[in-house]
């Protein structure tokens, strides 16, 4: 895939649309923060799968309660922000234990198939939706190869001001982007790990040299999932094949 920097700088641009109110203090994308997102941060998250137990799903649970997405019963078509897979290795028969969610790619295949510009990413490396500009195609979900997407087939209540949804829009993880603006510097599902006591989920600033993620991907190293890609993902993995 050939990736224009030109048209990302124009997608960048088209995103920049005015604000529409579903309800008192709830918007249709994540909100502005009062300080410009710049480049010289960039957020990631890094997995241990070592860590990582089979049978827990404490980061999905976090998940799901920080964002409201809700268990309607349909698990072909629920939305499903993180999910965990089980991943083994065919020649050694070792398997391992992960989550898997929007990886936050530096070229994000979801941006260029976009064509109205809805799929973006964010300057701090967050890739997102714009609901207002999203018309439901669903191109980015064919064209993410994390399957990372999720599409929202019916009206939903009980909206949240810092996690907006809408019928007829996809959505995926947004490393919780209402938590970044607001200095907040975690995510639901690294604050549920961490809590959980497994402390496999990691979350922090790639960009910072001196930061624990930086440090630890540094010191003992770590894997993009699907590295042949050259996407350069903000999620990373150790203890993968």
């Amino acid at each position: 895939m050939n990736f224009d920097p030109q048209r990302r700088e124009f997608l960048k641009g088209a995103t920049a649309v005015s604000t529409m109110t579903l309800a008192p203090g709830v918007m249709l994308y994540a909100r502005a923060p009062d300080e410009p997102v710049t480049g010289a941060v960039r957020w990631g998250m890094l997995i241990d799968t070592r860590l990582c137990q089979e049978d827990c799903h404490a980061c999905v649970d976090a998940c799901n309660t920080e964002h409201n997405l809700q268990d309607l019963g349909r698990p072909e078509t629920d939305a499903q922000w993180i999910r965990k897979l089980n991943v083994r290795d065919p020649l050694t028969e070792r398997s391992v234990s992960m989550p898997m969610m929007c990886q936050h790619c530096e070229h994000p295949p979801c941006e260029d198939v976009c064509p109205t510009g809805a799929s973006f990413r964010r300057a701090d490396g967050i890739v997102l939706v714009d609901k207002h500009t999203c018309i439901g195609c669903r191109y980015c979900m064919m064209a993410c190869p994390y399957k990372a997407r999720s599409f929202i087939h019916e009206n939903l209540d009980e909206q949240l001001p810092h996690a907006p949804r809408g019928k007829g829009c996809v959505e995926s993880c947004t490393l919780c982007v209402h938590r970044q603006d607001d200095n907040d510097h975690t995510t639901a599902c690294a604050d549920a790990c961490q809590s959980d006591g497994h402390k496999a989920n990691l979350f922090g600033d790639l960009n910072d040299s001196n930061s624990e993620i930086s440090q630890r991907i540094r010191e003992f190293g770590a894997t993009q999932f699907r590295a042949d890609l050259r996407l350069n993902t903000g999620v990373r993995y150790q203890g993968l094949f």
